[in-house]
């Protein structure tokens, strides 16, 4: 090797010292910016959670907004309750049908289900069997408490009384 080959002793300390600060530099970089991300994600994670809340807030008070003009019409019937029967039963069954449409504005309507369909475990919940000589089995035989939903969010499903073999 030539002198001019030849490292100066210590050279190589400053050299490898150089790339020691170099590196824990970025390091702290690293553990800097990383520091910074966890706090941003953790600011996000609140705040989602935050409008999360506030959300369903405001879903709860329009879906409670909808439904006090039913209970409006609910008081006036109660008012005239000495009034004529027939008036009033007229008025029930008026909020009764302002009450479907509210629930049918929501995404649930009424779901008729009637005698002689084809009893279907995702629409209807089984209360009961009866024994039909009229009605083909497996078929509903009559609905106790009707389901509410369309076809791809059910609310409630139909109670039904299915019907058997007779024997």
């Amino acid at each position: 090797m030539s002198e001019q080959e030849t490292p100066e002793p210590g050279s190589g300390d400053e050299t490898s010292t150089g790339a020691a600060a170099e590196t824990a530099k970025q390091i702290a970089d690293l553990q800097d910016a990383w520091r910074r991300t966890a706090a941003e994600l953790d600011n996000f994670r609140k705040q989602c959670a935050r409008d999360i809340i506030r959300a369903r807030a405001q879903e709860r008070a329009s879906v409670a907004s909808r439904w006090l003009p039913v209970l409006d019409n609910l008081e006036r019937a109660l008012d005239h309750a000495s009034s004529d029967p027939g008036q009033i039963v007229e008025g029930v069954r008026a909020v009764h049908q302002q009450a479907l449409a509210v629930l049918a504005d929501l995404g649930y309507p009424r779901r008729d289900d009637e005698t002689g369909k084809p009893f279907d475990p995702a629409r209807h919940e089984a209360v009961s069997t009866v024994a039909d000589a009229d009605l083909v089995p497996g078929t509903v035989a009559r609905v106790t408490r009707p389901g509410y939903g369309s076809d791809g969010e059910i609310l409630r499903p139909a109670s039904v009384i299915v019907a058997t073999r007779s024997e």
